[in-house]
């Protein structure tokens, strides 16, 4: 679906970025523009990848003049881009807002005014049952996508979301944060033992993405299953794996976390398909004429259990160390 085509990546210069680029590059791909406000790591991705069908845009989703610029001639479009730490939310709330939120509204406003043909944006498990500051502004953002879709004419711009937790080894996450504190001969310091975590590949995530793009509907929300792991495990499986003496601190829980993650709710979950390896949550399309649904509804009201990391497939720390070993991340540092 790829072939002669433009694609344009909003934060294209983190982790999931350089996957997909290097993904799409293997495709007979037309075009790729990379946008984002971070110069140096543009550099760094333009001397890693030497490609000539990498363009580099310098901007910033909170501008709209400047990412509708950028998507003049695009054909699709992965926003990616978003504050995702949960510690800096809670304390800027205000800026996970411009960025997660009004930066989404930019992103979703400019692509259909450029008649794009499809749009995936990028939301997290944070997002279920949100209590930080990052998981309310990509529900919110969530939400947008869902109420624009709803306005689109059926030949318009296909907008879909799809929904993750963590990408393993990924930027600012827990997996290179113990590695480095191996490397340095610390403690490794965990929050709760029992704190479990969906455990994801970056090729997962990708696939997630290029499966949205070829087959996501109107306002689809998608998610990938996905095991999971207590962050005792996997602090036990890196220890095995770099054969390291030394112990385990615990440091308690940081503002804004989760014992553990959701990524479908229970009341999504009675709409939810289940495809295999995907769950699709079709969008809520009823307008608000409510009274017609005293007649017309639909009752089913069962109660479901919504899919947590608590529930999912849960690894032990034989299969997290096969699962880490597995990680071009992994493999580097050992």
């Amino acid at each position: 679906m790829f072939s002669k085509k433009i694609i344009l990546i909003t934060g294209a210069t983190g982790s999931f970025g350089n996957a997909i680029i290097k993904k799409l590059l293997e495709t007979d791909i037309k075009e790729i523009r990379v946008f984002s406000r971070d110069e140096k790591k543009q550099e760094d991705m333009r001397l890693k990848f030497n490609s000539h069908k990498l363009k580099f845009y310098l901007g910033d989703v909170r501008n709209y003049e400047s990412i509708y610029n950028a998507l003049k001639d695009v054909d699709y479009v992965f926003h990616a881009a978003a504050l995702k730490q949960v510690p800096s939310c809670e304390f800027f709330p205000l800026e996970a807002v411009r960025t997660n939120i009004l930066g989404a509204e930019n992103v979703l406003n400019a692509a259909i005014n450029n008649k794009v043909k499809r749009v995936v944006v990028l939301s997290t498990d944070k997002a279920v049952y949100p209590i930080n500051a990052m998981g309310l502004s990509k529900a919110m953002m969530e939400k947008l996508m869902v109420a624009k879709s709803r306005t689109i004419a059926e030949e318009g711009t296909i907008l879909c979301c799809t929904r993750y937790g963590n990408v393993m080894a990924s930027r600012g996450s827990v997996i290179p944060l113990f590695v480095q504190q191996i490397k340095e001969g610390k403690s490794l310091s965990i929050t709760d033992p029992s704190m479990t975590r969906f455990l994801m590949s970056l090729k997962d995530s990708v696939n997630l993405v290029l499966y949205a793009f070829q087959h996501a509907k109107q306002g689809d929300i998608l998610i990938q299953k996905a095991p999971a792991a207590t962050i005792e495990d996997l602090a036990n499986a890196l220890i095995e794996i770099f054969n390291y003496k030394n112990n385990i601190q615990l440091i308690g829980i940081r503002h804004g976390e989760k014992l553990y993650e959701s990524l479908v709710s229970s009341e999504e979950m009675v709409k939810a398909e289940d495809l295999g390896e995907y769950y699709r949550i079709p969008a809520d399309n009823r307008d608000l004429n409510y009274s017609k649904y005293f007649v017309e509804g639909n009752l089913k009201t069962a109660r479901m259990q919504d899919y947590t990391s608590h529930n999912t497939k849960r690894l032990n720390v034989q299969e997290v160390k096969e699962l880490l070993l597995s990680l071009d991340f992994i493999k580097e540092q050992m």
